[in-house]
């Protein structure tokens, strides 16, 4: 927990206390099925917590905001951000019946009423959201190609509507072949770890969007 609040020192207690009783709960959820792998559970809040919440560095989101996370696992970068966004909605989907019932059953156990699991494929969803969040699930331009109906044209955040994707590694050719716009953050120069050093987020955005005030 003393890496999250070196990087998000601003949090409340509440929140604090929330992404403390997280890893209790993963853990507990390990013993029974694999969430997340031996090897990252005992580096759980920084290669999971702190990974997912990287995307509030680059924006706020607005009371009122909703935001998909497509490919959520057991719940990240959702889960996060949810703890630390308590005012916007967040809907959570998966392919994978038993990753979404770890998904309610902790978003449960830290009383999250802004988070909604859904076990279902992403094309299948016809709602639209203020930004779609994931951790590499798919190459770019098919991911774009699954979930950019999804988001909402009109945008009222400091940055457009889009996509925020945690990625890492070499993908230059991904980006040659999408038809939105593009910028991309090294997670480096906000977090100050050797983990972080080759992560990356990617903000995808249509080429010609609304700005709202």
């Amino acid at each position: 927990m003393e890496i999250i609040k070196k990087y998000f020192p601003a949090l409340t207690d509440l929140q604090f206390a929330r992404l403390e009783h997280m890893e209790k709960v993963y853990r507990d959820w390990n013993r029974r099925i694999n969430v997340i792998s031996r090897r990252d559970i005992d580096f759980f809040y920084l290669r999971h917590v702190l990974h997912s919440m990287t995307i509030l560095k680059m924006v706020s989101f607005r009371p009122g905001a909703s935001v998909l996370d497509v490919g959520t696992g057991g719940g990240f970068p959702g889960i996060p951000l949810a703890i630390c966004a308590p005012d916007t909605e967040f809907v959570l989907v998966d392919s994978i019946g038993k990753k979404i019932q770890v998904v309610a059953d902790v978003a449960d156990q830290l009383e999250l009423d802004n988070v909604r699991a859904l076990h279902m494929r992403a094309e299948k969803l016809d709602e639209r959201f203020d930004f779609v969040v994931s951790r590499a699930v798919k190459p770019l331009p098919v991911f774009l190609n699954w979930v950019g109906k999804n988001v909402k044209n009109e945008a009222k955040h400091a940055i457009p509507n889009g996509i925020l994707y945690l990625k890492g590694g070499d993908f230059e050719e991904e980006l040659r072949r999408l038809s939105w716009d593009y910028h991309i953050k090294d997670l480096s120069e906000w977090i100050d770890e050797p983990f972080f050093e080759t992560k990356k987020l990617v903000h995808l955005y249509r080429k010609k969007y609304r700005q709202k005030e």
